[in-house]
């Protein structure tokens, strides 16, 4: 039996995105709410040896490299300072993700010499520690008093409300582009619940933020590119969102560089004065915020060589001398050593254990509708196609090709989280297989299998992201 004729109900179809969106954020906001690390082998461990109760295990803030974010607030607020050396020799503030360098951005290997710095890009942490700084003004209380209640409302207004706008963009999105209202649906059903924002969004991350300014950053070129839109306010957002994603996920540089070049081939004028100012801005900021933090313009990724490298160091913690967790590579978790086969950590990034494909087989639709776009009568749409294809192929293919060190899947991760803030785009690319999937009972089974299976990935990781994917889990479980 084939599915119903397109609709004629715009009214009816939002109400069922509504409905979509309300739910999951219901169920982000509950998983925000119950925020909690509790590591029961330690505390075990703690009991029986001290065999007292004075510990303090738990906290809000679930891994590492949340935790270097949050030190950079806190010590922004409280000690008026990039450096976080007073906030990690705090009990449960630690972090590995942190970089040791002097005043004037050199490497400090030794003990008691230069500072403790995160290693993340300092932009982002600084916008937030604006929100941090007004919450103790008001409240006179710190996320070292208050972990918990301060955690959790500052993640529910940078992560849960970012990710309500969107739902209601890609809804547009969807509108403007699909044919039929179950490709609609369907694809706002994978929006709201079949990719790892959610996850994601009880830690605080870059790539969430990230695939928020890229739906925003595709939703303002499409109405430019597509439907002739020239009001330049459309120009200016575009140009602010997509120079956010790039400070937020390097590679994608590629889409500011695809969208700053699709625009401009339809309005080159409000691209150079629109455009092109607010995207300076964003960038003067990210370097500006770098060099205030580290004395240098080069981000502290690139500090790695052996003459001057950050990431090596001793730092004193609990009275004794330590190395940094990246000082020698042998005693790292075996994940962050590296893969050293190449194909080998190509598969696993795409159908293995950390897959795109295998981990959100939603995505294998994305496939089928790029060659759709691709090969679109519409040029508007062709070109996103084209685009779409060539940001996934030079992301994709840079982070398998990346050096030793980098191959890690994202360290200890319920995905391959560097590819999560291309969501949006291959929402887009979804959105054509979507609609020819609904004309067909057997096709609206299959596309919701898939569906189902991405939902199972996303949900495994019940309330803490940095957890293995239940694909790793399985393998491990089969070898044993």
């Amino acid at each position: 039996m084939n599915a119903p004729p397109d609709d004629a109900s715009p009214r009816l179809r939002w109400g069922v995105y509504w409905l979509l969106i309300a739910i999951a954020s219901g169920g982000i906001l509950g998983r925000i709410l119950s925020v909690d690390s509790l590591d029961y082998i330690r505390l075990e461990q703690h009991l029986k040896r001290e065999g007292r109760k004075d510990w303090a295990k738990q906290r809000p803030f679930l891994s590492a490299n949340d935790r270097s974010r949050w030190a950079t607030i806190r010590a922004l607020v409280e000690y008026g300072t990039y450096r976080i050396d007073d906030v990690v020799s705090q009990p449960n503030w630690d972090t590995i993700d942190m970089v040791k360098h002097d005043d004037a951005g050199h490497a400090a290997p030794e003990p008691g010499e230069g500072h403790l710095y995160s290693s993340k890009p300092p932009l982002f942490p600084t916008i937030l520690a604006g929100e941090y700084w007004l919450i103790v003004r008001l409240t006179g209380r710190t996320l070292g008093t208050h972990p918990f209640a301060i955690g959790r409302f500052m993640l529910v207004t940078i992560n849960l409300l970012p990710l309500v706008i969107y739902f209601v963009l890609w809804g547009k999105l969807a509108d403007r582009l699909g044919t039929t209202d179950w490709g609609r649906i369907f694809t706002m059903a994978c929006a709201t619940f079949g990719t790892f924002l959610s996850t994601f969004a009880v830690v605080l991350n870059n790539h969430l933020p990230a695939a928020v300014t890229a739906v925003a950053t595709v939703y303002l070129a499409v109405r430019i590119t597509v439907d002739g839109e020239r009001r330049w306010w459309y120009f200016a957002m575009c140009g602010f969102m997509a120079a956010f994603t790039a400070v937020n996920e390097l590679p994608a540089l590629s889409l500011f560089g695809v969208t700053i070049a699709l625009v401009a081939w339809h309005a080159p004028r409000q691209t150079l004065l629109a455009f092109v100012p607010p995207a300076l801005l964003v960038a003067a900021a990210s370097f500006g915020t770098n060099y205030l933090a580290h004395h240098t313009w080069a981000i502290p990724y690139a500090h790695r060589e052996d003459d001057n490298n950050w990431y090596k160091f001793k730092y004193v913690k609990d009275g004794k001398v330590r190395d940094s967790y990246w000082s020698n590579r042998e005693a790292r978790s075996p994940i962050d050593q590296g893969e050293e086969s190449v194909p080998r950590y190509a598969f696993h990034v795409l159908i293995g254990h950390h897959g795109i494909f295998s981990l959100t087989p939603i995505w294998l639709l994305s496939i089928v509708g790029l060659g759709m776009l691709c090969a679109s009568r519409d040029r508007g749409w062709r070109e996103w196609g084209l685009a779409i294809t060539a940001v996934s192929v030079v992301c994709v293919a840079f982070y398998i090709s990346r050096s030793l060190d980098d191959r890690n899947y994202g360290g200890m991760t319920a995905g391959f989280r560097w590819a999560f803030w291309m969501a949006p785009l291959w929402l887009v690319a979804m959105q054509p297989a979507a609609d020819w999937a609904s004309r067909r009972r057997w096709s609206q089974l299959a596309a919701a299998a898939l569906l189902g299976l991405s939902v199972l990935s996303v949900s495994y990781p019940t309330w803490n992201p940095w957890t293995q994917p239940w694909l790793w889990d399985a393998l491990e479980a089969y070898k044993s």
